[in-house]
């Protein structure tokens, strides 16, 4: 009869559990948490920025809207400024739009548009001009202008350095 031998294969080496550490993984853990807090201070810096970005570019569709208002009826309309309020209303609405209060607001336009109650109009004509001025939005170093040519009505924003 056949003799059968059976022999065990022992490894050389012991079996190694293959893993993470907990040390491994709270290393980890805090690298990521490390990083993402360097994101968000990187993105909460841009907040000044972005936020007279927006309240800029509203406020500069709102005065094309005045004019474009203005050319279409054939009338005067007006966009009057609250500088006590940081906010500013169109002639035919009666919407009050508000610019974030952290945001300083100075409006330069014709003697005969101001008012004692921190109130300033820019007026456009039916034939596109209007009254002119400039519109300044500032905040920590960032600023925004925004000119509004009297014999064209024509409405143009750029961003200008604050602490100039």
């Amino acid at each position: 009869m056949f003799k059968v031998k059976i022999t065990k294969h022992s490894s050389a080496l012991p079996s190694l559990n293959k893993g993470f550490t907990l040390l491994e993984l709270l290393v980890v853990l805090f690298i990521m948490i490390l990083g993402f807090s360097i994101i968000g201070i990187n993105l909460s810096s841009g907040d000044a920025s972005a936020a007279i970005k927006v309240a800029a570019r509203d406020m500069v569709s709102a005065l094309r809207y005045t004019r474009g208002q203005a050319l279409i009826s054939h009338q005067q309309a007006t966009i009057t400024i609250n500088l006590s309020q940081n906010s500013y209303t169109v002639s035919d609405r009666t919407k009050e739009y508000a610019i974030p209060k952290a945001i300083a607001l100075t409006v330069v336009t014709a003697q005969s548009e101001l008012s004692g109650d921190g109130l300033a109009n820019i007026r456009f004509f039916p034939d596109g001009s209007s009254t002119g001025g400039r519109i300044t939005l500032e905040h920590a170093k960032v600023a925004s202008e925004i000119n509004i040519n009297w014999l064209t009505g024509q409405i143009k924003l750029s961003d200008t350095d604050a602490s100039k």
